[in-house]
């Protein structure tokens, strides 16, 4: 990136609410049903339906805006914003714009060990659009369908300030927005599943200019990766262009993931332009200073509560407790096996390795796997126990992932007890050293490596099932006295 320029961003982050009717009416908001069968004539928007207001939909509005330390509007308020689009039948959203229910909050990030505060200007409630289910690209479509079963759905819609200056910044900012939203409860944000999605605002400015450049929109990026890609290219884009003197027009673009680069949808909006006015159907929201103290004595631990809570009480590093907070699962799923094994580093470990490995690689959250914590503790003991080596765990734990069997069961079905007896040991090593004088004369002669080779033939031989701590101790006996 040109360092003659500074990237500006600011993410609007719409959050699905884990209610389970919508915002205004009492249709289903469970997902995956069949298209258009969780819609009624308040969300489809027929003439002279009426809406009400979800209680729970506000309550979690205060849960979120207590979480990322915003000041909580006693009185807040829904107004119309009016535009068309196939996927809004009413030709409006009912949306919180000119009087939020949340404001001036702020999140913490931290990007390579340097931490800065993101400043969070309001969050507000509106209801969600339907879903344009397009046959193939959207910029490549003959012709979309409409489901209407999202219309109507609550959602937060969560605005930063323009305070984030890379896309690395922004990617630790969404994780951490993600993390804060579920440990919080509000939200599942299964980003595949649409329940969280990412607009960018990006602008370029020649460093050291105080006014902002002109601000290009990044519209609906569905993975941290998404986002990441997109701005570095966006940003990218713009500085060229400046470069070779083009002007730079406001405007909304999508992100094309096939070939990484993002591609003009329309001019963009102003405020202005949606006519937004209060809607007369429904009242002002009142939220009392006794119910948001009910609400915040309801708030469980949060990501930075749980990260000190780990490096004090359990002595991990910063770096393992930012891993194992970025979901309450995760955390729920090492409190567990801490409960069982009081070996908080190796815990860590096992989970920040091995687990997460298998769970990148089958697309998995870990409260989807078959693995429960007190499985991977019986592992742990037959470790130490000597049982199995550190090496045959791995094959032992990757089969306890995939099939939900015990160690004990894998272990004995695949013959992988660690050989520990020196007898059978001793005389396997004979064997090796005496096929092998030339080796025998290099480890003589100072080569580390001839100690290596012997390790590596016995290892071979026991199908890596030798104890690794008695095979170097009987290894070195029987080479000094030769």
């Amino acid at each position: 990136m040109n360092r003659e320029y500074e990237i500006v961003v600011g993410l609007e982050v719409h959050v699905e609410l884990k209610t389970k009717t919508k915002i205004f009416c009492s249709c289903s908001t469970e997902f995956g049903a069949e298209p258009n069968t969780q819609v009624c004539p308040g969300c489809a928007g027929f003439p002279g339906t009426l809406p009400v207001l979800n209680r729970k939909v506000v309550e979690y509005g205060i849960k979120t805006g207590l979480a990322l330390n915003c000041e909580i509007a006693e009185m807040s308020r829904f107004d119309r914003k009016n535009y068309f689009y196939p996927d809004l039948p009413k030709a409006y959203q009912i949306s919180q714009f000119y009087m939020p229910i949340c404001k001036n909050g702020y999140l913490d990030i931290e990007v390579d060990g340097a931490k800065k505060r993101i400043g969070i200007t309001r969050a507000h409630l509106e209801e969600d659009a339907g879903k344009l289910v397009h046959q193939g690209t959207i910029t490549s479509t003959e012709y979309s369908l409409v489901d209407l079963n999202r219309g109507g759905m609550g959602l937060l819609e969560i605005v930063s300030e323009p305070d984030i200056r890379s896309a690395q910044e922004a990617r630790a900012y969404l994780e951490k927005l993600r993390a804060v939203l579920l440990f919080a409860g509000v939200s599942d944000c299964k980003m595949q599943e649409g329940s969280l999605r990412c607009d960018a605002n990006v602008s370029v400015r020649p460093r050291g200019q105080k006014e902002l450049g002109t601000r290009v929109e990044i519209k609906n990026l569905n993975s941290f990766r998404a986002l990441e890609k997109s701005i570095e290219y966006e940003a990218s884009r713009q500085i060229n262009a400046i470069e070779d003197g083009e002007e730079l027009f406001q405007e909304t673009r999508t992100w094309d993931e096939e070939k990484q680069v993002t591609r003009a949808m329309r001019s963009k909006e102003d405020a202005e332009d949606y006519r937004y006015f209060p809607d007369p159907d429904l009242a002002p929201v009142y939220v009392s200073q006794e119910w948001i103290a009910e609400v915040s004595a309801s708030m469980p631990e949060l990501p930075d509560q749980a990260r000190q809570r780990l490096v004090n009480d359990c002595g991990l590093p910063d770096y393992d407790a930012s891993i194992l907070t970025l979901t309450p699962a995760t955390l729920k799923f090492f409190d567990e096996a801490v409960t069982e094994y009081n070996q908080p580093k190796i815990v860590s470990n096992w989970i920040m390795g091995e687990l997460n490995r298998l769970l990148n690689v089958n697309n998995m959250e870990i409260e989807d796997s078959r693995l429960v914590p007190g499985e991977m503790v019986k592992l742990l003991k037959l470790i130490d126990a000597g049982t199995i080596s550190g090496k045959i765990a791995k094959t032992v734990f990757e089969e306890m992932f995939s099939t939900g069997k015990e160690p004990e069961q894998i272990i004995k079905e695949k013959g992988l007890v660690q050989i520990s007896d020196e007898d059978t040991l001793k005389a396997m090593i004979d064997d090796i050293v005496a096929a092998n004088p030339k080796v025998v004369e290099d480890y003589k002669n100072g080569k580390e490596k001839a100690f290596g080779f012997f390790v590596g033939q016995l290892m071979k031989a026991t199908r890596g099932q030798a104890n690794p701590a008695i095979v170097n101790k009987l290894l070195q006996e029987r080479l000094s006295r030769e």
